[in-house]
């Protein structure tokens, strides 16, 4: 089959795109150290010789972790659009709270429950 045009033939080969993709894993630096996700990994009994595999777990919680924090910023500003009124001119600030964290995690399958003794 034709292709019409100067298409690449590089994109249709067999593992490209990993190798692609793993070239820019080397060059970024996760949120989470890697010597922190060794740490977890080897306490939950998961041992690898590959640091590409802890690099790439490290990404993993760090997506995981601001997906979760997103979705407690959309929850924090649809509970304050109902409360309060933006003043003109000036951005607002929120805070995390365990109000918003809360249904933030849920949607995840984590439950969180507030002890008594806070208020």
């Amino acid at each position: 089959m034709a292709t019409g045009g100067g298409g690449s033939q590089e994109a249709n080969v067999p593992g490209q795109k990993l190798a692609e993709f793993c070239a820019q894993l080397d060059d970024y630096t996760p949120t989470i150290p890697d010597a922190v996700t060794q740490y977890f990994l080897q306490r939950s009994g998961f041992n690898s010789d590959d640091p590409r595999l802890v690099h790439l777990i490290s990404l993993a919680a760090q997506k995981f972790i601001s997906d979760i924090a997103n979705d407690a910023l959309q929850h924090c500003k649809m509970r304050g659009a109902a409360t309060a009124v933006r003043k003109a001119g000036k951005d607002k600030k929120y805070t995390l709270t365990l109000d918003d964290l809360g249904p933030a995690l849920s949607e995840y399958g984590i439950n969180l429950k507030k002890p008594n003794y806070f208020t």
